[in-house]
């Protein structure tokens, strides 16, 4: 069997504030990415990438298949002969400079928030170089749909389940293998959803299948593809999309809705993060309690969220911050999370855990209408009947495992135990 090629390292001039890896790898933006030792390793358009990174500079180096695919050819605009040499570096400089969104001054977007901004002026110096990567649109869509109800580390080990059981296998770095996203026709056969439930996929077995489906058998070639911004479309974009109307971003989002296990908050991370629109605003549980602390947005009771105060979350955070509002989003999103808490400026953060007594009581979100947080304490919850028997735990993406699931079930009182 013949042995991969690795490449040697090379540089991109970049520091820490234009980019800074060990945040924007691990905030909830991709669930492919696995440290080993100090590097960053992922699959990306049939080759691993690693980087790892200092104070000036971001380091890559290129793991190839020992049998190279279509992936792999030189690009067209290559005039010189092909050789070992050049193919192991081929289109890795330009796929990074892409998927890391490098074209974008972040110092100058974050001068820009924090000018319009006080509470991005006071958090924003703790988080600086986090960017929105620029991911493929089927695997953001399919990696979104498995964070319905469900916390960072459980979607990461779904993606690579998917990897591992359905994707092609491109390499192997530090002894660990490395799997392809798999393509929609490949998550399309009938014996599918079942593998992905004894797998530990639930519910979104049936949405991953018939999402798939839907992509592969029911729409034009290439229209995932024609849902992207023009001003960044993706980095191998099907030739078949040009012959499909573009859509807007609005547009997008609605079209994405039509997909199965897609509600509002799936949209617009699909649109963000792997269709280019900056201005999409994902407003999950998390984002709608950053809406009414730091922002007074909505009535401080409201327990609902329906489309349309969903649209209102994001016009709001659209007219503050312009029309990268989903980068200064995450950057807000990512300095609320536990894993970063070390890095706090002593603001208090909404952090629900199990050990404070609380959890978050939410409505799935592919159902109608979505469900924002109900926090309430233990003893809180003893004095009430639990009458709603639909209402689930949704973990947000970017929660850690703390969040834990509980079930409406009917609790005595203590007088009702003592009456009996």
């Amino acid at each position: 069997m013949a042995a991969a090629k690795v490449s040697a390292w090379s540089r991109l001039p970049v520091n820490l504030t234009e980019l800074c890896i060990d945040t924007t790898l691990r905030c909830g933006q991709s669930f492919r990415w696995r440290k080993l030792n100090d590097e960053w390793s992922c699959v990306l358009h049939g080759r691993v990438v690693s980087l790892k990174q200092d104070s000036t500079h971001l380091h890559y180096r290129v793991t190839w298949p020992a049998t190279r695919n279509e992936f792999l050819t030189p690009p067209l605009s290559t005039k010189s002969p092909v050789s070992d040499a050049n193919v192991l570096q081929d289109g890795t400089e330009d796929l990074l400079r892409h998927y890391l969104s490098l074209k974008l001054d972040l110092g100058s977007l974050y001068e820009q928030w924090s000018a319009a901004d006080p509470n991005f002026r006071k958090r924003a110096p703790k988080f600086e170089g986090v960017r929105i990567l620029s991911q493929d649109a089927w695997e953001t869509l399919i990696a979104f749909i498995c964070s319905s109800n469900n916390n960072i580390s459980r979607i990461s080990q779904m993606v690579l389940k998917l990897c591992q059981h359905y994707g092609p296998l491109i390499g192997h770095v530090g002894g660990e293998a490395f799997h392809d996203f798999p393509t929609p026709e490949a998550l399309c056969a009938k014996e599918v959803e079942a593998h992905l439930r004894e797998l530990g996929f639930g519910y979104r077995a049936k949405y991953i299948v018939q999402t798939a489906r839907i992509v592969a058998h029911e729409r034009p070639k290439g229209w995932l593809d024609s849902l992207t911004n023009p001003d960044n479309p993706n980095f191998r974009r099907a030739p078949e999309a040009d012959g499909l109307p573009s859509a807007t971003y609005k547009e997008a989002h609605e079209k994405l809705l039509e997909l199965t296990g897609v509600g509002p908050k799936v949209a617009d991370c699909v649109c963000l993060m792997g269709l280019g629109w900056g201005e999409a605003v994902p407003v999950d549980t998390h984002v709608w309690q950053i809406a009414q602390r730091d922002y007074k947005f909505g009535k401080a009771k409201a327990k609902t969220l329906n489309k349309a105060m969903y649209d209102a979350v994001g016009d709001h955070f659209r007219e503050l911050w312009g029309a990268y509002a989903g980068w200064a989003h995450s950057v807000l999103f990512t300095a609320d999370l536990k894993t970063f808490s070390e890095r706090g400026n002593g603001a208090k953060t909404e952090e629900i855990t199990k050990q404070e007594g609380e959890v978050v009581m939410v409505k799935k979100e592919e159902e109608e209408g979505l469900r924002v947080p109900e926090v309430v304490s233990n003893r809180t919850k003893r004095r009430r009947r639990a009458t709603q028997t639909d209402i689930k735990v949704e973990v947000t993406v970017g929660v850690a495992e703390d969040v834990v699931e509980q079930s409406p079930k009917r609790r005595r009182t203590r007088s009702q135990a003592k009456s009996k």
